[in-house]
């Protein structure tokens, strides 16, 4: 027993000795200059000469270099500035080359394309219809354009308690001004914004002005007997028969409303105004509308009326 466990140790030290033998190996290299800064040389085929200097970068121009002198350009570092690092000549050569391209040159501030400075009338007139603008706002908003009356006195229970007088709201003018409250103003603004300029869009050249057939009156709903006081009475409504254009037509509610070319457009600026004012009516809602919208900022506990 002790002569086969001999064996076995003299048999598996064999094979290691065999496998030790039977393992690849690299190699030896050939004997090389062991000095650190003796770089390898490459094959003188493959070597790529420096490029010149001005088939690289552009001639300068002008004053080029007074306006950045040479002196403070620094290329970026790379790896291959560093002289410790061995390459070969081909990609010293490479790597020189792609410094030289995208280095920054003086001559990119002289010679790229720069807007012209604007005139100084124009910068004045800019100014000018920006003031104006703040001198015309009323009710706080820069967007609706006119002039604060105050209190304005009626008959009876009619009046308005700060009246303004307007004459534009979302640069589309009012023809002729309307005498409202700021509130409605406000719901005016909003109606045209959301829903008269999307509705026209370029057609006509656009919008030019809204023609107001209604606004501050002292007088019953409809003008009937013994009806109750409109909402006109109190500068909370605003009547509105047609949208002019910029090239001189114009929408009308009363031939347009159930036509191909404008009626879509009327529809979709009459569902825009419901929301903003609280009373919305059209062509569709009685006899004595169907020629105007009828905007008015009453409230309900129901939510707006529109009809």
């Amino acid at each position: 027993m002790i002569v086969r466990a001999a064996c076995l140790i003299v048999m598996l030290s064999t094979g290691n000795l065999w496998a030790q033998d039977d393992t690849a190996r690299p190699v030896a290299r050939p004997d090389v200059p062991t000095d650190a800064t003796t770089q390898a040389v490459e094959p003188a085929a493959a070597v790529i000469a420096e490029p010149a200097e001005d088939t690289v970068r552009p001639r300068a121009r002008g004053s080029a270099e007074a306006i950045l002198p040479s002196s403070e350009i620094r290329p970026i570092p790379r790896p291959f500035d560093r002289p410790d690092l061995a390459h070969g000549a081909q990609t010293q050569a490479l790597f020189r080359a792609e410094r030289d391209l995208f280095a920054f040159s003086p001559n990119a501030i002289a010679t790229s394309p720069r807007p012209a400075v604007r005139p100084a009338s124009i910068e004045a007139a800019a100014e000018e219809r920006r003031l104006a603008r703040l001198r015309g706002q009323i009710c706080g908003d820069p967007s609706i354009q006119g002039k604060t009356l105050g209190r304005v006195d009626g008959s009876g229970a009619c009046g308005i308690d700060d009246a303004v007088r307007v004459r534009a709201v979302a640069g589309v003018t009012l023809s002729p001004q309307a005498t409202i409250d700021c509130r409605t103003a406000s719901a005016l603004k909003t109606w045209v914004e959301r829903g008269v300029l999307p509705a026209v869009g370029g057609e006509g050249g656009g919008v030019s002005s809204l023609r107001v057939v209604s606004h501050y009156s002292c007088r019953t709903r409809n003008n009937q007997a013994g009806a109750r006081l409109s909402e006109h009475s109190f500068g909370r409504a605003i009547d509105i028969a047609g949208i002019r254009l910029r090239d001189g037509t114009e929408m009308t509610l009363l031939t347009d409303w159930n036509s191909e070319d404008d009626g879509a457009q009327l529809r979709q600026m009459w569902r825009a105004a419901c929301g903003p004012f609280g009373t919305v009516l059209g062509p569709e809602s009685n006899r004595f509308h169907r020629d105007h919208f009828h905007f008015d900022t009453a409230r309900y506990r129901s939510g707006s009326y529109c009809r």
